[in-house]
């Protein structure tokens, strides 16, 4: 931190502030700071951390200004690349530009701390560590396998988690005088040195003409990676990485889910031996700040993170891969409403470097882009090695008695898999016990008294739940209407799922992976390394369990209930489904044994069923692109989605017939609405949207500009939440 220093010269800076204002705020100070370095001002009765902008050109003489407090930083936080990225990200989502910059500082950044390491501790190998044989550990695999991966590099604690090392066989490496626990002070710049630790896979043809075209390339671009599911995508991401980390440059790579970044960094760290850090919300906010650091002074070589990792500055950038890029995980759905997707996009073409977007089922946004060759488009047809396709299986249950939701059809499916000795994964996209609580003789169903919506009974805990606000109250003895005992369940969860298949296959032990059963840290990636291992054969989850988790023993996957989704009003329901489809049904058979993937459904001859059955992702994406430019939904116009609610159901009615009201009569323009949210009431407030629609990004941008700051000034608007969401993905 530097303090002001005494000077008879007074400047006046601009400084972003996170707070929801299009505008900056002019502040007085002695010292000039860098454009892009944090400084401490006062706000009100409070103090802000706020960045820089730049000097005041024509400073306001009529405005009394403070002055501001503390420079935090000598240098810019943001190289002048990101710099110029969030610069970009605030004028196209429209979002104000302190709340942006705030967003992509480290939690401890925010709060004003020092752009410092602090000591942590860490694991190594003792002299006698670094000589034992390996072999004469053979009888403790646990900690033959600690000690090889010390010898790759030292371990902190978190990456003793990560890699689902056994904190016994820690403990008895110490004892043995193995390993040593060391305080470690990280190093401001580190190098290091590139080196393979497994050799790279054969390639199949396919696979080799993608990773020549990425090292063949003249100038960066963006690439679409599309491949089936089990074509070895990351095998090609591992070998297009090698040359970027040869030559000395970083990889920053995205994934949706942080349940994928322990896969991706163990593969990454089994084949590579450089540096990997990772970027998630497990993470200590000291974790994420070192990491953070490692990143900027050049300390990592590959950085793995999810969707804010975006923001990450890198010393030397070589590459952004974007994994499972049709995620909808990837796009922020609070506050700054950004899609790392896209970022990473406009981020490579900033840093001129090549971004990979990879996906078994790409979007319709980033697949129109690399057909009207925007982008560079990579295929993968076939599976990797000896894995064949999976055998699609489509079983009509209309008028079939389900136990669960378990057809007889399919439990003589799984008892054939189950005695063979393979491993069966169920889907089900609904966890608690039964979505509503019904009363047998009145029909009164349990309602959240805050949300349109009913209580999800949770039999475990013996609780109502509402996922949509969080209520939750103890399940009753009788009806609230009749008085009456006689209160079911009705539909088919997760946790009654798991419950029905221990009654039918009490041979065979139950894994349940969902929101509810992984809540403990760590608890998540123990379900999945027990999955891989096949301590469980039967696998029952939630779409945690759709997104590109490898599971080899896996040869039959079953889908229980997806029929709602065949006549959803979201336009983008069938896309949905059918990346949905596509990833479940490529957990089956990815290794050498063949896999089978059977889809309940009581509409068996619906249109959409049999596209993706017959035809696979591939032919209805682009059917599913054809009727969009038709129907002129995006990516052939670009939307913009205006939500307000408040306690009183006509004051965000109203606040968005203001809001139209602003927009101008014009061609290629079309405001639809005020209209109200799917569900109505969430949380005790009532929610209504506005959509607008406009001919291409330019109009968009153009308008919003010219409206939004007019919006901002309205009084009207200050007695409801408001919010705008460029290119919106969810209408719920």
């Amino acid at each position: 931190m530097t303090a002001l220093a005494d000077s008879p010269t007074v400047y006046v800076i601009q400084v972003a502030l996170p707070v929801p204002l299009q505008r900056v705020f002019d502040y007085d100070c002695e010292q000039l700071p860098a454009v892009g370095a944090r400084v401490r001002v006062p706000f009100g009765r409070r103090e802000l951390i706020g960045i820089c902008t730049g000097e005041a050109r024509q400073p306001d003489p009529s405005m009394a200004r403070k002055s501001i407090l503390a420079v935090l930083d000598d240098t810019p936080v943001w190289p002048a690349a990101l710099w110029q990225l969030l610069h970009w990200a605030a004028d196209y989502y429209q979002h104000p530009l302190g709340e942006v910059l705030h967003h992509a500082l480290p939690g401890l950044l925010r709060q004003g701390e020092a752009q410092d390491y602090q000591a942590t501790e860490r694991y190594e190998l003792t002299a006698d560590g670094k000589a034992v044989e390996l072999d004469s550990l053979k009888r403790a695999p646990q900690q033959q396998r600690l000690i090889a991966a010390l010898r790759r590099q030292p371990l902190l604690s978190r990456d003793i988690r990560t890699e689902e090392f056994s904190p016994s066989a820690l403990k008895n490496l110490q004892e043995k005088g193995l390993v040593e626990r060391v305080r470690h002070v990280p190093a401001q710049q580190a190098d290091w040195a590139f080196g393979l630790d497994a050799e790279p896979l054969q390639l199949n043809l396919e696979q080799a003409q993608a990773v020549a075209t990425l090292a063949a390339a003249g100038t960066p671009q963006t690439y679409l990676l599309e491949g089936v599911t089990g074509s070895g995508k990351t095998e090609v991401y591992l070998q297009a990485m090698a040359e970027v980390l040869r030559r000395g440059q970083q990889v920053l790579v995205l994934v949706p889910e942080i349940g994928l970044t322990p896969q991706t960094l163990r593969r990454f760290r089994q084949r590579f031996t450089v540096p990997v850090v990772m970027l998630h919300s497990a993470l200590t906010d000291r974790e994420r700040l070192d990491a953070w650091l490692d990143a900027r002074n050049g300390a990592a070589a590959i950085i793995i993170g999810t969707r804010s990792a975006i923001f990450t500055p890198c010393a030397r950038l070589g590459m952004i891969i974007v994994d499972e890029e049709h995620d909808n995980s990837l796009k922020q759905q609070e506050g700054f409403r950004y899609h790392a997707r896209d970022l990473a996009v406009m981020r490579g073409h900033e840093e001129r470097v090549p971004v990979i977007l990879g996906s078994a089922t790409p979007a319709l946004e980033t697949l129109n882009n690399a057909l009207q060759k925007r982008y560079g488009l990579l295929r993968l047809t076939k599976r990797a090695g000896a894995a064949k396709p999976a055998r699609h299986v489509v079983l009509d249950i209309k008028n079939l008695p389900l136990k669960s939701g378990l057809s007889s059809p399919l439990i003589k499916l799984m008892e054939q898999e189950l005695k063979s000795g393979q491993q069966v994964l169920l889907f089900l996209n609904r966890r608690g016990f039964a979505p509503a609580l019904l009363c047998h003789e009145c029909g009164w169903l349990a309602q959240c008294q805050r949300c349109d919506a009913y209580f999800t009974v949770h039999q475990h805990s013996r609780m109502l739940q509402c996922h949509h606000c969080g209520t939750q109250q103890r399940i009753p003895h009788q009806c609230h209407d009749c008085g009456s005992t006689q209160l079911v369940g009705r539909g088919t969860g997760t946790e009654q799922l798991e419950q029905t298949l221990t009654e039918l296959f009490p041979d065979y032990p139950v894994l349940r992976i969902d929101r509810d059963s992984t809540r403990r840290k760590g608890s998540l990636q123990q379900h999945l390394s027990d999955a891989r291992d096949n301590k469980f054969p039967i696998l029952v989850g939630t779409q945690m369990l759709a997104k590109g988790h490898h599971f080899p023993e896996v040869t039959l996957v079953a889908l229980l209930d997806v029929d709602g989704a065949l006549y959803s009003a979201d336009f983008r329901a069938a896309e949905r489904l059918g990346q949905l489809y596509t990833q479940v049904a490529g957990r089956a058979g990815r290794a050498s044994k063949p896999g089978t993937v059977v889809l309940q459904t009581h509409h068996p001859e619906h249109e959409l069923v049999q596209d993706l059955v017959n035809n696979g992702y591939h032919h209805f994406a682009r059917t599913a692109l054809h009727e969009r430019e038709l129907t002129m939904l995006p990516p052939y116009t670009q939307l913009t989605l205006f939500r307000a609610d408040a306690n009183d159901a006509e004051l965000a009615l109203g606040a968005l017939e203001r809001i139209a009201s602003f927009f101008p009569e014009l061609e290629g323009v079309t405001v639809l609405g005020p209209m109200p949210a799917v569900m109505e009431r969430r949380a005790g407030r009532y929610r209504y949207q506005l959509l607008l629609q406009c001919a291409n990004r330019g109009l968009r941008a153009q308008l919003l500009r010219h409206v939004l700051p007019q919006l901002e000034a309205c009084s009207e608007l200050r007695r409801v939440r408001w919010s705008v969401d460029v290119d919106p993905q969810d209408f719920s």
